[in-house]
């Protein structure tokens, strides 16, 4: 949902049973299958991409049986309907909970993480946000952005690591 929210589009999730409304999105998987690929084989992939754009000006050009409209003037129209992306690109990141040990430190993936000794307390919750290179780590009862963040580590690359910084 929040993906969603952040690049500007609803989820309409369809209800259980309905074969209706996935088919639309499925047929496109046919439609490939049936029409591009069937009966062919490729010895590369660069191959496969000449075929494939070969075949996608044949489709766009076709009628949809569906809305009547020519596929490739229809996909122009909807391109011209898209949003601007937004400036900043979404944060996909982990998020877990864990305790600060009594050396102001947090374990995580089997390395250790520390946080400013002067800003927490032993025993207290702080929340991590992990991407494949940063660990973050936030007071998540605080009251500001400013107050929440707490430090930010490169993620460590082997199990067992110390991840220090020398002003905690």
């Amino acid at each position: 949902m929040a993906f969603a929210g952040h690049y500007g589009f609803d989820i309409d999730v369809l209800a259980a049973h309905r074969p209706t409304g996935k088919g639309r999105v499925e047929r496109q998987v046919d439609i490939v299958r049936d029409h591009m690929l069937a009966g062919r084989v490729f010895s590369s992939l660069a191959e496969l991409d000449a075929a494939f754009a070969a075949w996608v000006p044949i489709r766009r050009a076709t009628v949809h049986r569906t809305h009547g409209e020519v596929i490739g003037m229809r996909a122009l129209r909807d391109h011209d309907a898209l949003a601007v992306l937004p400036e900043q690109a979404y944060l996909v990141a982990e998020r877990h909970l864990r305790r600060v040990d009594k050396d102001c430190l947090i374990s995580f993936d089997g390395s250790l993480y520390s946080v400013p000794a002067r800003r927490v307390r032993a025993g207290q919750q702080v929340e991590l946000r992990v991407t494949g290179t940063e660990v973050t780590i936030c007071n998540p009862t605080a009251t500001s952005a400013t107050d929440a963040l707490l430090a930010i580590h490169s993620r460590a690359t082997t199990s067992g690591t110390w991840v220090v910084d020398a002003a905690h």
